[in-house]
């Protein structure tokens, strides 16, 4: 199944971060899911290193249709 921000989102150039909010909080299932867009305003630090181990135990799982965009961080326990 196709993701349906993708979709909302395919073929769009985007001129603005209201054209993004505006194409993603669009978005909704049939089953009546829908997306709620928040946009946090923050700029975050470059360069910061990771804790010891992190790497060895944090599983990241890539998107199928926008790998450099979606991605998911899971969690060894």
């Amino acid at each position: 199944m196709f993701p349906h921000v993708t979709r909302a989102c395919q073929g769009v150039i985007f001129t603005s971060l209201e054209l993004v909010k505006k194409l993603m909080a669009k978005t909704h299932t049939k089953t009546g899911l829908s997306v709620v867009v928040n946009v946090i305003d923050k700029i975050y630090e470059t360069g910061r290193k990771v804790a010891n181990g992190f790497k060895e135990t944090m599983k990241i799982i890539f998107d199928e249709y926008l790998p450099k965009w979606n991605y998911r961080a899971v969690p060894t326990i």
